[in-house]
């Protein structure tokens, strides 16, 4: 069966309307971000951000239509908060001349959230990844002892809601302290300071709470938590593109983002989705990580590309960003984290610690520079 095709996938979404501008999603110029790899198709809804999850059917009802097309096998539809800027939706650009030759109208609407920064911390970066299970904590986790071992003071915040691994992986356990009832002290282990939601429940409670709910429980573990000054808090991301991290990116200052992928398109279609929602919301991206890059066997020492390889620094260089480092697919990596003694800790001078040390490198370069305003300094060559 032929592949599906762009022009297929803006066809059926033509055949959704919304309701509340009287126009179908393409013509209306909300349908952004489309990838379509073989049978696999991704796309972000841009919405009125005043309206967000109301317009949550609407979603439902675009992916739904493309799911009808024949030969499509997966669809992820996400919504997005549409920016005034620019021209308006079937009307003349902002600031230009308007039909008729009446005078221009300025651009109104609800303004983004203000971002507040967070007493103390000098730098916050985000580990992302817009599909689960491509080792986004593990790499956060590695990361955050990584930069510790330069002399930083780092901290980190397990903003998965529904999923925290970060006390496993950290190896902590046990509440947190609170020294007046309002404020929370972090927990610590390997040389860094965290927060997560899994401090607070036990192990095997479900976190069933709506978008609302979730970000007030991040607002609280960013803000209300003691972390003292910190050179930079690395935020292990939930999955996904959804309101949580929508929200997230637009009300808190990331100094960049980190997004995490392995080499397989499926998965690659979803890091195109986060980095996409990253530049919309003008959080600078830092790079791309590709994780279980390859596999060496222990034994005898032969490479295997399990999940295919180079992938993600192919995307990087498509999408004009950076690409970090290679991670590769090796069962000490997994001990340790099982164990909650990243591997950076466990075996600091080994070499699947050096590779996160030399992605911690770049990493701190690119803080650097874009808490200097993107600006390197002068290199001198002696000759």
């Amino acid at each position: 069966m032929a592949d599906i095709s762009e022009a297929q996938v803006r066809q059926a979404l033509a055949g959704v309307v919304d309701p509340d501008v009287g126009q179908d999603v393409v013509s209306a110029g909300m349908i952004s971000g489309l990838v379509v790899k073989g049978s696999n198709v991704g796309f972000a809804v841009e919405v009125d951000p005043a309206k967000g999850a109301a317009k949550e059917p609407l979603r439902v009802a675009c992916e739904n239509a493309v799911m009808a097309l024949p030969g499509v096998t997966s669809v992820t539809a996400v919504l997005t908060a549409h920016n005034p800027q620019g021209a308006g939706r079937g009307g003349a650009p902002a600031g230009g001349p308007a039909p008729g030759g009446a005078k221009p109208q300025q651009a109104s609407g609800p303004k983004p959230p203000q971002k507040q920064g967070v007493p103390g911390v000098k730098s916050i970066v985000a580990v992302a990844s817009a599909k689960g299970g491509v080792g986004k904590s593990t790499t956060a986790v590695n990361l955050a002892v990584a930069l510790s071992k330069q002399g930083k003071k780092v901290g980190l915040l397990d903003a998965d809601i529904y999923g925290p691994s970060v006390p496993r992986l950290m190896g902590l356990s046990g509440k947190p302290h609170s020294p007046d009832g309002k404020s929370i002290d972090p927990m610590g282990n390997h040389g860094i300071v965290c927060m997560s939601i899994g401090f607070l429940i036990e192990g095997d409670t479900p976190m069933i709470w709506r978008g609302p709910m979730v970000m007030s429980a991040l607002e609280q573990l960013l803000r209300e938590v003691n972390w003292g000054e910190l050179d930079v808090l690395i935020v292990d991301m939930p999955p996904g593109t959804g309101d949580a991290q929508l929200t997230m990116a637009q009300r808190v200052p990331l100094t960049g983002a980190v997004v995490v992928s392995t080499p397989q398109d499926i998965a690659l279609i979803d890091a195109r989705k986060g980095l996409a929602m990253f530049r919309k919301v003008d959080v600078p991206v830092l790079g791309i990580i590709e994780n279980m890059s390859y596999f060496l066997c222990p034994s005898c020492g032969e490479r295997s590309e399990i999940f295919g390889h180079g992938g993600a620094r192919e995307t990087a260089a498509e999408l004009g960003t950076d690409f970090i480092g290679e991670i590769p697919l090796h069962m000490s990596i997994r001990e340790t984290s099982d164990d909650g003694r990243p591997i950076v800790s466990a075996d600091p001078d080994g070499p699947h610690a050096m590779i996160y040390r030399g992605i911690a490198d770049r990493v701190a370069e690119k803080i650097d520079e874009q808490l200097s305003g993107g600006r390197k300094g002068p290199r001198i060559v002696i000759q």
